[in-house]
């Protein structure tokens, strides 16, 4: 007997369900908080206290692990205000707890409550709210004390606020959340990680205290530091410095030409030659646990400022060439960056994407350290032996690897301009649309390390070309060449030991074409280079669609960004309306192509490793076989009926770039 299948259920208005208030929290808890236990979510209390300090309104924070599984965060800043919000007609204490995208951290400069806080998103504790099963807030301020509570992110005891009585604290918040164990993998707070946070935020603040008291233990623990980053980097460090550490600050005051006042960095650096190094850097009080673009400003400034040191007083060996790793491998360092509106990936903030921190922080080290290397010239001297010994190490190890190859090396390919290095960690091949675009990207790569592959129209689809024909197309014939692997197949063992850069990066123009050779050159690398991407050496980049152009705005100076999609530029469209710069006085400029980027903004939006976006590409969950299916569907020459069927079904989602 037939089985009749199910029918499938109807789609329609109904179907579409909109998550309101708390809700996104709790269904994808993954995507605003970390789940293998609750110490960040905990974290985004402690942060809002430390940022009540950075705007110098208190001098203690004090946890406590409480005996029943709660933590408490208590400060001495000026404590949430709970009076009725203008627009809102709710307490404002309420807001913050339940809304998402509500908080005081949204007014950059111009009289707002937080000049630099980690704030940006008015996500965090609300998060808090939605993963505890119960949530108290005491806030004293303005000589009352209001209290309210909630359980799973929706209030249970409404706010009630009284005179405070002789002898309570005048002024700050107190926060006490159960955390919910059914959102995290563990219910235990990392102790150890607990403590390192604490220890940091004392650090990154002197003066301020921060006290943990836990009373199953019964012990209590209180940090405060006066030599701010030097003590805490000389405490961590496990082997002694080649040479004193190298400390120092830097803050643009109100007359800077392009950062706003108070932006910068204070840091403190050390160079071992044994031992592990201890890299910590953080933005407003924010740990950042990925680094980003404030470490690459500090990497920037400290090899700028080394290299210039060794041209002046002539140290460099012939035939050595200096990376910025070579300076950097030994380096441990403390960072702390004050950015006014800085960027970061991911709600939970372990990475700063900040374009401008780069230049910020560079700026500010490198003539800081050459003005200490030339003051100190012997342990200057030391310092550049210690990182040309690393770069002949390094250039030793690159020869190595030549040799191994043999002598049947194929003629490159007159196109491409190749990079200097031979280090595949380092060397990146660019696929590039368009004979103009290559000649951009030329323009603007970093010769040591990038080359430049420019193709010419669109790439054969090689879906079912054989590979013994694969040759007879000169522009697959040329990126085979120029890569130093031959084609092969998923189940072939290929030689990769030709493999002449670590990253293939295909660079196509944002638009629909742009795309489409994307896709081809995509064909090309799964069918017929299957190991290139199993061994994670294939990446896409992703140059702008648009360029803004925002004028100056009250403690701001002009700015110029770049957006990808329309998406992007909405945001930054709307970000600059909330600053006071009204759409209308924003210039938006879209980019053709790669080829209407002059070298300096293709260098700065896609090429430079440190403000770049590049994407990984990787076999996603479907696994081999079906990506197989799909793509034998989509590039197939006999797959005309199964195309138009799957565009005939998603059509209405496309957005059509005319």
């Amino acid at each position: 007997m037939a089985v009749k299948p199910t029918p499938a259920p109807a789609y329609s208005e109904g179907s579409i369900r909109v998550l309101k208030g708390l809700e996104p929290v709790k269904q994808r808890p993954g995507m605003y908080t970390r789940t293998d236990n609750p110490l960040h979510i905990i974290q985004e209390v402690l942060d809002n206290a430390a940022d009540e300090a950075l705007a110098g309104f208190g001098k203690k924070i004090k946890v406590t692990l409480h005996a029943d599984g709660s933590v408490s965060v208590e400060d001495d800043g000026r404590g949430i205000p709970f009076g009725l919000h203008p627009e809102e007609n709710a307490p404002v204490v309420e807001l913050v707890f339940t809304r998402l995208h509500a908080g005081g951290k949204f007014d950059k400069g111009q009289g707002g409550a937080y000049s630099f806080s980690g704030g940006l998103h008015g996500v965090g504790v609300s998060v808090t709210n939605a993963l505890s099963t119960r949530l108290e807030v005491a806030t004293h301020r303005e000589g009352q004390v209001a209290r309210l509570v909630f359980a799973g992110g929706d209030v249970i005891e409404p706010l009630v606020a009284r005179p405070l009585e002789a002898g309570e604290r005048k002024q700050g918040t107190t926060v006490r959340a159960w955390p919910d164990a059914r959102y995290f993998e563990s219910s235990q707070l990392p102790l150890g990680e607990l403590t390192h946070l604490l220890r940091s935020k004392a650090v990154l603040m002197p003066g301020v205290a921060v006290t943990l008291v836990n009373e199953k233990t019964r012990e209590t623990q209180t940090w405060q530091y006066k030599g701010g980053l030097r003590d805490y980097l000389s405490q961590t460090l496990s082997a002694d410095p080649v040479i004193p550490l190298f400390e120092g600050e830097g803050f643009a005051d109100s007359g800077h030409e392009s950062f706003a006042e108070g932006e910068g960095a204070a840091w403190a650096v050390a160079f071992t030659e044994e031992g592990a190094v201890v890299r910590e850097s953080y933005v407003n009080l924010i740990p950042t646990s990925a680094g980003g673009t404030h470490d690459s400003g500090l990497r920037d400034g400290l090899f700028q400022a080394v290299k210039g040191f060794i041209e002046l007083h002539g140290l460099l060996p012939k035939g050595v060439k200096l990376m910025p790793e070579d300076v950097f491998a030994r380096a441990s360092y403390v960072l702390s960056a004050k950015v006014l509106d800085p960027q970061f990936q991911g709600q939970i903030k372990e990475r700063l994407n900040s374009r401008d921190a780069v230049r910020l922080v560079s700026s500010f080290v490198r003539p800081a350290l050459e003005l200490w290397l030339n003051q100190h010239v012997e342990y200057g001297k030391k310092l550049a032996e210690l990182a040309i010994k690393a770069a002949q190490t390094r250039q030793k190890a690159g020869q190595k690897v030549e040799k191994r190859k043999g002598s049947g090396v194929a003629v490159l390919p007159g196109k491409l301009t190749d990079c200097e290095s031979r280090d595949l960690a380092y060397n990146e091949l660019f696929l590039v649309e368009g004979d103009s675009a290559g000649g951009s990207a030329k323009m603007g790569r970093d010769k040591e390390t990038q080359a430049v592959l420019p193709l010419r129209g669109k790439v054969l689809n090689t879906w079912e070309v054989e590979r013994d024909r694969l040759f007879a197309n000169t522009e697959v014939h040329d990126i085979s060449v120029a890569i130093g692997v031959d084609p092969h197949g998923p189940q072939d063992t290929p030689d990769l030991t030709g493999l002449r850069y670590g990253k293939i990066c295909i660079l196509s123009d944002a638009d629909v074409d742009g795309s489409h050779i994307q896709v081809l050159l995509l064909t090309l690398f799964f069918r017929h280079f299957p190991g290139l991407i199993e061994a994670g050496h294939i990446y896409v980049a992703r140059p702008p669609l648009y360029r803004v152009d925002i004028p100056a705005r009250g403690k701001k100076p002009a700015a110029k960004l770049y957006a990808l999609d329309e998406g992007e530029l909405d945001a930054i469209l709307d970000k600059a309306a909330k600053e006071g710069v009204a759409r209308e006085k924003c210039q938006i400029s879209r980019f053709k192509g790669l080829g209407e980027m002059n070298a300096e903004q293709l260098w700065e939006t896609t090429l430079n490793p440190d403000t770049r976006r590049l994407l990984a590409v990787q076999v996603g969950a479907l696994g081999v076989p079906a990506t197989e299916a799909l793509m034998t569907q989509l590039m197939g020459k006999g797959e005309a009926a199964a195309r138009r069927a799957l565009m005939e079904l998603h059509g209405d989602a496309v957005e059509v770039d005319v």
